[in-house]
């Protein structure tokens, strides 16, 4: 997918090496210099530009069919937010969320808006290639979106009260189809909408459109005039020749098929002038109050006060409010006001007082000059410099001229005062105070008046064209490295720990920046285990040892998980017959969404959503446990499938469970779960024979797993759960099946192997369904059955094919490295864990209405979130297999971790299951590769007696 952007002309060439993104994967150009396009011009101007850019040989037509693409408007001049008109409101500097975890320090408007984008596009018919919204605009959602119709037009938009709506555009519908266009107005009145709502509905336009490549190919036939590009709108025209009843006359464009759709759960933040820079980024940090979900503890003396990649050494008061300052270096003898926006002020000792009001923009020019650009904080930078009432510093720029003794045609381009040439270009830090002061509150300074006489003077829109941007940058990323020190060092008031903390290693290696001071002993658990991971990840970058950090790191989560079962000592009573068995057998899971969202950390921060089903293979639960009385005082431990066997005599043989691969280390963890270790029993005995005497015999555990390793299957996890379950019952401990998953949880801890929920719950419990958790250290999962029909019913049945592929893999390596991730708060991470566990829910929906076809391509968007999560999950050996089959299937992927174990595909139809398994058994790739009969297992865990 490509993304086309219409920028500044500076910003152009610079864009791809600031943002550090593949330029293969973008394309930028600005709009002709002195010409105005309009929305749909310039959509216009920006495809052909892109097209001719390729140069592919293919016609435009074909051209747009080619692949989906995102175009964003954002080179218009910026009157009403100077501060950002040379880089582009499109790439304004966002601070932090309070409430968000895993964002960056140098995080912009872009990159908010993007995931929103990316994930609409993803989700839209194939019939729709381009999507097209502005870049002034930041617009969430937290709900899942809506599936999105085959029409030529569909638009977003938001349930608005009339008093907001007024002030945009609204998607008129009626009461009997609400998602069918009617007509579209332009800034209709209140009481124009007042009346309408008698008889209609309406969503305000939030300039989110999606195109059909004929609306695409109208759109830019009404662009042109004579052959060439010139003046048209998107919202004004195109957009009010749609609809059963449009507001303008044109067939062709009447004939479009248009859809309406609100954005569930929609929020709509306005970047477009001075003074909602700040009131949207209050209204974002605002979004959530509850403090237990605002991860530092600063109160700032005004809510409206944001700072950032800044150096200020005069503290900030609750006299000031609606303050914003960036890229800048506030000295100590400065003195804010209210209303103030501070950005690229240089280094500087200025004793300088900022009216309210007032705002500074110095923005380099060149290799070593400032352009020094004050303006009012509601400036809209329109109108002739002769005019009364035009405004400039919040007052009539006649009297700010009169004041300093300066006739309007004393001024180059004074037709416009974005086009006059008032802004002084000077080289010394010191000049620029000297000329600052005389612009915005000492007209009779003569120093200042004399510099700004003598130097170059240039207008608004050309600092946006030469601002050296290079510069620009560098100076943040100055001041950013600085706030890097103070973050960390200030931890409990700043947003440190919330961050992104593998991009924060970045820096703090790439910028050779200090690893912060210890913390103490009485900092949260959370936070210590990010503190660690994040040493190491520093060190590790810097080619160090990083090791002792990393194993601290997951040591102290471990310690957290098991704390839980050390604070419930058991006390083991031999509670069967000497002649009886108690055995316990357990289907494997299949996880079909969410996988991944149960794993702790995450699961802890966030709760997660998994939808799985338990299954049989070849009629059989696969994983058996059998436990009996033994007359000697000793622990009897053999495995049928593995040919072992292993005799414990003592706790120190019990407590050596911390092998990987070892045939033993399950059970020998379930039975000091169990009690029979000192550290987790009521009672204390000084040898394990000693306790076996007093528990009434010895025990004799037998395991058997007709599975292979590494399939993928949850087999290790769900073995654990039948043998503390088998455990449980022989020992009368009476764990039910809650409580055995979380000692499962606990065990794999104990392990080192480490592992989430959804493995065992998805043996333990039967049958198909949606397993959810909160935050929290206790992950208990609520349950929601699932219908089987379109797993059992006869047209289905066959459909469900395993295959076991012969290739295995451990899961460890791979757990540690996506656990890593989590415990830094990686962005990419948890943004595609948050996507994993919405996309859970729409599994789930699909799985409700009985929808067979979406629930299989739901299942394959499942294997591309994992191979997105983890690039070996799909080895060349695996593809080949696939590449073999895509085609006949809904979708497929392998379960659990992947990289090998089963392959499991939902079949089309019958008919193409036949196929697949002709296909895979001529042409098979290994000698143990096979097809396994599986059915959904109608129990669960079950534990019997003898």
């Amino acid at each position: 997918m490509k993304r086309l952007l219409s920028l500044p002309p500076n910003l152009v060439k610079y864009f791809s090496e600031i943002e550090r993104v593949n330029p293969d994967e973008w394309f930028c150009t600005s709009d002709p210099i002195n010409s105005k396009l309009g929305s749909g011009g310039g959509t216009t101007f920006l495809l052909e530009e892109c097209f001719e850019h390729e140069r592919s040989g293919i016609t435009i037509d074909e051209w747009l069919g080619k692949e989906k693409r995102i175009l964003l408007h954002a080179g218009g001049q910026s009157r009403r937010l100077p501060g950002y008109a040379p880089s582009g409101k499109i790439l304004t500097p966002i601070p932090v969320f309070r409430w968000a975890k895993g964002q960056r320090l140098d995080q912009n408007l872009l990159q908010l808006q993007l995931p929103l984008y990316n994930k609409i596009m993803k989700k839209a018919p194939e019939s729709l290639h381009t999507l097209i919204a502005s870049g002034d605009v930041y617009i969430r959602t937290d709900k899942p979106l809506q599936n999105i119709p085959s029409a030529d037009v569909v638009c977003y938009g938001l349930w608005a009260d009339p008093m907001l709506a007024k002030n945009h555009g609204v998607f008129v519908s009626s009461r009997e189809k609400p998602d069918e266009l009617v007509y579209m107005l332009q800034k209709p009145s209140v009481e124009t909408l007042a009346e309408l709502m008698k008889s209609h509905l309406f969503l305000m336009d939030i300039g989110i459109w999606l195109l059909s490549d004929k609306a695409v190919s109208l759109l830019m036939k009404r662009s042109k005039k004579n052959g060439a590009i010139s003046y048209y709108d998107m919202y004004s025209e195109f957009g009010l020749a749609l609809g059963n009843r449009p507001k303008i006359e044109d067939d062709e464009l009447s004939s479009l098929s248009v859809a309406i759709l609100p954005l569930d759960g929609g929020e709509f933040y306005h970047f477009g002038t001075s003074r909602e820079l700040i009131s949207s980024t209050l209204a974002i940090q605002n979004i959530v109050r509850d403090q237990r979900e605002i991860m530092h503890y600063k109160v700032k003396p005004h809510p409206a006060m944001f700072v950032q990649n800044s150096i200020v050494n005069r503290a900030l008061t609750c006299d000031n409010s609606e303050i914003w300052i960036e890229n800048s270096y506030i000295a100590q003898k400065w003195r804010l006001n209210k209303q103030n926006i501070i950005t690229g002020v240089p280094v500087n000792d200025w004793n300088i007082e900022i009216p309210s009001g007032v705002c500074v923009d110095i923005v380099p020019i060149g290799e070593d000059e400032y352009a020094v650009r004050p303006y009012g904080f509601n400036d809209p930078f329109r109108g002739p410099l002769a005019y009364d009432n035009t405004i400039f510093l919040g007052d009539s720029v006649t009297e700010w001229l009169s004041a300093r003794g300066i006739s309007p045609n004393e001024i180059n381009g004074n037709e416009d005062i974005q086009s006059s040439e008032i802004f002084a270009v000077v080289k010394s830090v010191d000049d620029i105070e000297k000329v600052l002061k005389w612009m915005i509150s000492e007209p009779e300074n003569s120093e200042g008046l004399n510099i700004w006489m003598k130097s170059k003077k240039i207008s608004a829109d050309t600092i946006s064209s030469i601002a050296n941007i290079k510069r620009l940058y560098s100076q943040r990323d100055s001041f950013r490295k600085e706030n890097w020190e103070s973050l960390s060092a200030n931890y409990d008031s700043s947003v440190f720990y919330q961050l992104d903390l593998k991009d924060a290693a970045r820096n703090f290696a790439r910028n050779n920046i200090d690893l912060p001071k210890a913390l103490p002993e009485s900092a949260s658990l959370m936070r210590k285990i990010g503190d660690s991971m994040f040493r190491a990840e520093v060190e590790r970058r810097n080619g160090r040892p990083f090791e002792k950090y990393e194993e601290r790191a997951f040591g102290l989560m471990r310690e957290s998980l098991v704390e839980s079962a050390l604070s419930k000592k058991q006390s083991p009573q031999l509670s069967v017959f000497c002649d009886q068995i108690v055995w316990g057998r357990s289907p494997v899971r299949i996880d079909l969404a969410g996988g991944w969202t149960d794993t702790p950390p995450y699961s802890l921060y966030e709760g997660g959503n998994v939808v799985n089903l338990a299954i049989e293979l070849n009629g059989q639960p696969p994983l058996q446990v059998y436990v009996k009385p033994s007359k000697e005082y000793k622990i009897i431990l053999r495995s049928i499938d593995m040919g072992a066997m292993e005799v414990v005599t003592s706790y120190k043989e019990l407590s050596e469970f911390k092998k990987i691969g070892s045939p033993f280390s399950i059970p020998k963890a379930a039975l000091v779960l169990a009690g029979f270790h000192n550290d987790f029993s009521a009672e204390r005995y000084t040898t394990l024979e000693e306790q076996l005497k007093a528990f009434g015999s010895g025990i004799e555990i037998t395991l058997l797993s007709a599975i292979p390793a590494g399939s993928g299957l949850g087999t290790s996890s769900i073995l654990a759960s039948t043998v503390l379950g088998a455990v449980s019952d022989f020992c009368g401990l009476n764990w039910d099946k809650n409580e055995i998953c979380n000692r499962t949880l606990v065990l794999e801890q104990l392990l080192t192997t480490g592992g989430g929920w959804q493995d065992q719950y998805g043996g333990v419990l039967h049958g198909v369904k949606l397993l959810q958790t909160n935050p929290g250290i206790i992950q208990t999962p609520m349950v929601r059955w699932l219908p089987e029909s379109l797993f059992t019913d006869a047209e289905y049945r066959s459909c469900h094919i395993l295959y076991y592929t012969g290739i295995t893999r451990t899961a460890k390596g791979i757990l540690a490295e996506i656990v890593r991730s989590m415990f830094l708060n990686s962005h990419e991470h948890l943004s595609l864990l948050a996507e994993m566990k919405e996309h859970a829910l729409d599994l789930y929906d699909s799985i409700v209405r009985g929808d067979f076809v979406q629930m299989g391509q739901l299942i394959g968007k499942t294997w591309e979130q994992n191979k997105l999560l983890d690039s070996g999950t799909n080895p060349d050996s695996v593809n080949m297999i696939t590449e073999k089959i895509k085609d006949l299937c809904h979708g497929y992927k392998l379960p659990g971790a992947g990289g090998g174990g089963y392959l499991y595909m939902i079949a089309k139809d019958p008919e193409a299951a036949v196929r697949i398994k002709n296909i895979l058994s001529q042409e098979q790739i290994n000698g143990s590769a096979r097809f396994v009969d599986m059915s959904l297992s109608p129990t669960g865990l079950q534990i019997s007696r003898s």
